[in-house]
């Protein structure tokens, strides 16, 4: 009896011994794992949370980036802000150019995608082509298309010349400025939405368009019953990706405009440089960023919201 006891008491010891073993094992392959993804959190630390949180807390101070001292003044940043015309002036002006710069590339670039969705060597060179921008720096797209916008010798003037119509100033008229700075966006990012709408369309299985080919639907009955709605999830994070791109729109307003003519094309992020480095309102300006930071949250969510119930998720 007791050589039984002995027995039962060494197995379960071995037992524990190995659960305790496999629990180091799981807990130190844990650890690996984890360190593997240390680089990735630092440099999310250090380059984004970091510059967030500092940001937070300048936008209490007064601190003016060419004096070392920082007076803590409270919320005086953030009223002087919200209740000057200017900050909703730049927030029109960015709602307006985000709008418009989503619906524009979406819907050309689905149209693209309708157009291309062949399979095909000389279909394929042509989505190369329209997808190739996407790739090229903004600050060089907006150098080149601010000579073909250029109102005394540029490229677009020239050719308005040759027909016999008068030449336009571009880049120095109000009404025409944000219109240029579209122009870049569009023609930069067009070619990347083309190329995620054709992968949608590629995953929607034929036996639906078959089966309404059956009932005798039409094109554009397809189009709007079966593509639409089973493009919708992609149709989503292109919009919140554009929507957040384009709310951040800085370099070619840098290049080409400078936020002008009038300050008809000055964006936030734009004011926000303009005040850091050019009136070194650092406080002020810091203040601005948690605003917009906020306020981009907030539309992001909100598309987020709307999306559970517009957004059809196949299966």
């Amino acid at each position: 009896m007791n050589s039984v006891n002995q027995e039962a008491a060494a197995s379960s010891a071995l037992a524990a011994s190995k659960k305790k073993s496999g629990s180091s094992y799981r807990r130190l392959e844990g650890l690996k794992d984890f360190s593997f993804a240390l680089p990735a959190l630092a440099a999310l630390i250090l380059f984004i949370y970091y510059p967030l949180l500092n940001s937070f807390y300048l936008s209490f101070t007064n601190w003016n980036m060419t004096k070392p001292n920082k007076s803590f003044v409270g919320m005086d940043n953030y009223v002087k802000l919200l209740t000057t015309d200017t900050f909703y002036n730049v927030l029109k002006i960015t709602f307006t150019y985000t709008i418009l710069d989503v619906v524009l590339t979406l819907g050309i670039g689905l149209l693209l995608a309708l157009l291309f969705n062949v399979s095909s060597r000389f279909f394929n060179f042509l989505r190369m082509v329209i997808f190739m921008p996407h790739y090229i720096s903004m600050v060089i797209v907006s150098m080149i298309f601010l000579w073909i916008f250029n109102g005394q010798f540029g490229l677009l003037n020239e050719l308005l010349k040759l027909m016999g119509l008068e030449p336009v100033q571009w880049l120095t008229n109000p009404k025409t400025a944000i219109w240029t700075l579209l122009t870049v966006s569009i023609w930069k990012g067009v070619g990347f939405a083309m190329i995620i709408f054709i992968a949608g369309l590629r995953s929607i299985p034929l036996e639906y368009y078959e089966a309404s080919n059956i009932d005798g639907a039409s094109k554009f009955h397809q189009f709007r019953s079966i593509t639409l709605p089973l493009l919708s999830p992609i149709t989503l994070f292109l919009v919140v990706t554009n929507f957040i791109s384009s709310m951040q729109v800085f370099q070619s307003v840098d290049v080409m405009t400078n936020g002008g003519p009038l300050e008809s094309t000055k964006a936030m992020v734009y004011w926000i440089y303009e005040m850091a480095f050019g009136e070194f309102k650092t406080g002020r300006a810091s203040a601005l960023v948690i605003i917009f930071f906020l306020i981009i949250i907030l539309l992001t969510m909100l598309q987020m919201w709307v999306s559970n119930k517009k957004v059809h998720y196949e299966g």
